[in-house]
């Protein structure tokens, strides 16, 4: 079977295309092509969307030519079409899911309208024939939630941010200090060789399922006028020390609650060096595996979703292609 998938969720346009095996999930990444927009977006400061749903439409039909010809493969001999739904930006994930839905009715072949917190949680097993049951950290831009997965499609949500996701606090704080977009990166990058305890910093909500960053981002904004002299690379190294200690002990939390044997982590957040490891030595320490998804598969990609889609796929699932996009699809 191979699937050819669209991403346009938010500012990123991706497309690729995957073969897969009846009765094997494994997967061969024949295509992978994505069209970054962070340099359209980066003087606003954030995404906006009416200038991400243009340049999707601009960058789609180039995609599409290039992931055909990497893959050496025709139109015609794609036995499924699939394309991001929810959760994101109506005006953005409308364009995917039209071209999507439209090659399917062209050549008369199967839709698959994918969740793409599905396709995060699944991306750690990218390639892999089996999904194993596991307590899962997805953190983005826009999202923060462990999930507890018994299996393909199959999945209970634990706990959420109930205010800002990690991504946005991120992205916030680096506007404050005057750094780079989007956030999560630059903050990283001055926080190498800053004391993380210099500043204490609130970890809200430590007791609960659920998390807050909101409050952590009001303290760094009233922190500020109050700092002089070289302050900046131990301010980053807090704030981003703050947000992996709740990040860490929740995860951690929920998968001795759940009596999972696998700790797995996704989304672009998780691209954080110092996430990605006290995540796993603390996975380690709590007798848990630790499954990270590769980080060219963190931050949004068009593969993530055709491997999701090839899951279902072989599973037996099929969309209508009258299914509507969602801007606040759920995953669980």
């Amino acid at each position: 079977m191979t699937v050819l998938a669209l991403e346009t969720s938010c500012d990123e346009t991706a497309v690729a295309i995957l073969r897969g095996s009846n009765g094997d999930s494994a997967a061969e990444l024949l295509a992978s092509e994505v069209a970054s927009q962070i340099a359209a977006h980066e003087k606003y400061g954030g995404i906006v969307p009416e200038i991400a749903s243009r340049n999707h439409l601009v960058h789609a039909p180039r995609l599409l030519k290039r992931a055909t010809l990497e893959a050496k493969i025709d139109m015609t001999q794609i036995d499924a079409f699939a394309a991001t739904s929810g959760p994101g930006l109506a005006s953005s994930l409308m364009i995917g899911a039209s071209i999507a839905k439209g090659l399917a009715i062209g050549f008369s072949k199967p839709y698959l309208a994918i969740n793409h917190l599905e396709g995060h949680l699944l991306s750690p097993f990218f390639g892999e024939g089996e999904v194993r049951r596991n307590v899962s950290l997805v953190v983005s831009g826009g999202h923060t939630m462990s999930i507890f997965v018994r299996g393909l499609a199959d999945y209970q949500l634990i706990g959420r941010t109930v205010d800002d996701a990690a991504g946005e606090a991120f992205d916030k704080v680096a506007k404050m200090l005057g750094l780079g977009y989007p956030g999560g990166p630059e903050i990283e990058k001055h926080a190498c060789g800053g004391d993380p305890a210099r500043f204490d910093l609130p970890r809200s909500m430590l007791d609960s399922d659920n998390s807050s960053f909101s409050g952590l981002k009001t303290a760094v904004r009233y922190l500020l006028p109050k700092l002089h002299g070289d302050f900046l690379a131990d301010l980053c190294a807090s704030f981003q020390q703050a947000i992996v200690d709740v990040l860490v002990r929740k995860t951690i939390a929920a998968a001795q609650k759940y009596d999972v044997d696998l700790v797995t982590m996704s989304g672009g957040v998780s691209c954080n060096r110092e996430l990605r490891r006290q995540l796993a030595e603390a996975s380690v320490r709590a007798g848990f595996d630790f499954k990270s998804a590769e980080a060219w598969l963190c931050t949004d990609n068009a593969a993530m979703i055709a491997f999701a889609a090839l899951l279902r796929l072989q599973a037996g699932f099929e969309s209508k292609v009258t299914e509507e996009i969602d801007p606040n699809l759920k995953v669980a």
